[in-house]
């Protein structure tokens, strides 16, 4: 009875192990942990950010040169549209010389047949009017240096004054200096897409004028086809007799 009740009065006092072991070695684990050194991570931090400035360079040069090579086929594009724009006066012409043709030959086979034969008159839906005067396109492709300056094949452009730069030594020189890359490279990828909207536009203003071209062509190539088919319809009566 004695020990029972003794072992109901007296607290009981166990604790977890893991808590003793915890509470008893928590100073000396605090202590021992090792202190990492500032001089090392600092160290480690500057070359990261020079690394990525250094990526970031390299991605700005990229965009450069993928600018660059977009502005060069623009350019041949350019001239071609240019070219075929020649082209297509140059056939309008071709048109309005065989229509002076085609008049004397009209005059001629209305004047054939004989005394007692019916006079011929050859029927035209329409007065062929030939190109269209070409002055603002005269005017665009005049000055041809201008244009191949417009075009970016003009001679190599000035480049900017250099600069005496020492050797960066720090971390944040070198930062610096690559920030001073990125921004002159930014500077000439402005530049490249300021040309390439001019050169946009450009090639837009020339389509339209081409297709403003196109229309009174064709009306001519298809006046000038009536009245061919008139000439023959009276060349072929005039072999029959």
């Amino acid at each position: 009875m004695y020990k029972k009740q003794n072992s109901l009065g007296t607290p009981a006092h166990k604790t977890n192990p893991f808590d003793s072991d915890s509470d008893s070695e928590g100073p000396s684990r605090a202590q021992s942990v090792p202190v990492r050194r500032t001089n090392q991570s600092v160290q480690e931090l500057e070359d990261y950010a020079i690394t990525k400035a250094r990526e970031t360079t390299h991605k700005v040069n990229d965009c450069v040169r993928a600018a660059e090579a977009i502005r060069e086929d623009a350019t041949q594009t350019m001239l071609t549209l240019h070219r075929q724009g020649e082209q297509i006066m140059r056939s309008h012409q071709v048109a309005a010389d065989i229509e002076q043709d085609l008049t004397v030959s009209e005059k001629l086979l209305g004047s054939l047949g004989g005394l007692f034969s019916k006079s011929w008159r050859p029927k035209r839906n329409q007065q062929i009017k030939g190109p269209v005067s070409g002055n603002n396109y005269s005017a665009t492709t005049a000055n041809h240096t201008e244009q191949r300056w417009k075009l970016g094949i003009a001679p190599a452009r000035q480049e900017r004054p250099s600069h005496v730069q020492t050797t960066p030594v720090s971390a944040m020189e070198k930062i610096q200096a690559e920030r001073s890359k990125q921004d002159d490279a930014l500077s000439d990828l402005c530049s490249t897409l300021g040309q390439l909207k001019e050169m946009a536009v450009d090639m837009g203003t020339e389509i339209d004028r081409q297709n403003k071209a196109l229309v009174p062509f064709s009306d001519d190539v298809d006046e000038l086809n009536f009245r061919l088919k008139g000439a023959n319809q009276r060349g072929r009566r005039l072999l029959g007799k």
